[in-house]
């Protein structure tokens, strides 16, 4: 194959990235392409960290001799523009799975199908990616435990090598970088792989082994702080779940890894999760929202009164994070 385009949405890096990997061993020349959506509203420390990481990533592709071609508009549209642009005969991606993304999905294999071009949906976001484990007789599992079970004993793949080398056609025009928004947490980590492995290191190398018995601790906590580039895949879980197996803490941490992989395959089976009860109970009647504006504000701000999730509140605001048993305890008071 002679040229090839790779789509990244939420993959941004070039180490374990199944999509980068594949398309340099197939195509003579590669175009990395990421997509600025006006569809999607960013917020500010979402915009920051999402800016800051693709930076890092055209930076790691450049040293490979490669480049990261940054458009803005509808995805598809853009990477049907480029492939024409650059004579490409195929378009690799990442598989993801919210409602946004399986329709994105829908429209490239429509597209890709009508100008005759080759369309690779590859692995990533997940562990076990969320096809892969089914129970008898159903198209997913419903209950966590016996998904953790099987989650625990499937064959994981193997983590693809950074690509050494990517060649990028000369004809096309690198486009500017994102837009760093300047309204954000004044403790915001930073975004992008170099940042997401160096933290990666330091967590297994040191808190790792108290997670057990330090998770659930609020006033110190003992949790990777990983989530955002996992989120973004600055990182890859699959790496992240092998480094951490095998250490202490490592079974109890990958336990968590497993719940993000559960309601990956939760949320590839039902869409609609983020909008609809998923498992409501036969003839209940439709759920009612509160429509108090001043009770969100407060909410918002961190001034609900109870001290627990105003703590939490005022903990995102100032460094766009919080505690995972912190996020529970507020969901429920909002």
């Amino acid at each position: 194959m002679e040229t090839a385009i790779v789509l990244f949405t939420r993959d941004l890096r070039v180490r374990d990235n199944p999509a980068l990997a594949l398309a340099c061993a197939r195509a003579r020349q590669v175009v990395p392409l990421f997509v600025v959506d006006p569809a999607l509203k960013v917020p500010p420390n979402r915009a920051r960290f999402l800016a800051e990481s693709v930076a890092v990533l055209r930076g790691e592709l450049r040293k490979r001799g490669g480049e990261l071609v940054i458009r803005h508009g509808e995805p598809v549209a853009e990477v049907i523009r480029l492939a024409e642009r650059t004579s490409g005969q195929a378009v690799f991606m990442a598989g993801d799975v919210s409602r946004y993304a399986a329709l994105r999905q829908q429209r490239l294999e429509r597209e890709c199908a009508r100008h005759r071009l080759a369309l690779e949906i590859t692995p990533g976001h997940a562990v076990v990616p969320p096809g892969e484990l089914r129970p008898a007789g159903g198209s997913h599992y419903r209950i966590f435990t016996p998904y953790w079970r099987a989650w625990r004993a499937a064959a994981w793949r193997q983590p693809c090598l950074a690509p050494p080398a990517i060649r990028v056609p000369r004809e096309v025009a690198p486009g500017d970088p994102l837009m760093m928004d300047a309204h954000f947490s004044r403790c915001l980590a930073p975004g992008g792989e170099r940042a997401g492995r160096e933290l990666l290191r330091a967590w297994l190398d040191g808190p790792l082994g108290g997670y057990g018995d330090g998770r659930d601790d609020l006033a110190d906590p003992r949790t990777s702080r990983l989530s955002a580039y996992l989120r973004f895949g600055c990182i890859s879980p699959i790496e992240l779940a092998r480094a951490a197996l095998p250490r202490p803490g490592g079974e109890e941490f990958c336990r968590q890894l497993a719940w993000r992989d559960f309601f990956h395959q939760v949320t590839a089976a039902f869409p609609e999760i983020a909008r609809t009860d998923y498992r409501a109970a036969p003839g209940s009647a439709a759920r009612t929202w509160s429509t108090d504006e001043g009770a969100l504000d407060a909410w918002r701000a961190g001034q609900t009164g109870i001290p627990v999730v105003d703590a939490a509140m005022r903990q995102l605001a100032t460094e766009g994070f919080m505690h995972n048993r912190a996020r529970m305890i507020t969901a429920s008071a909002a």
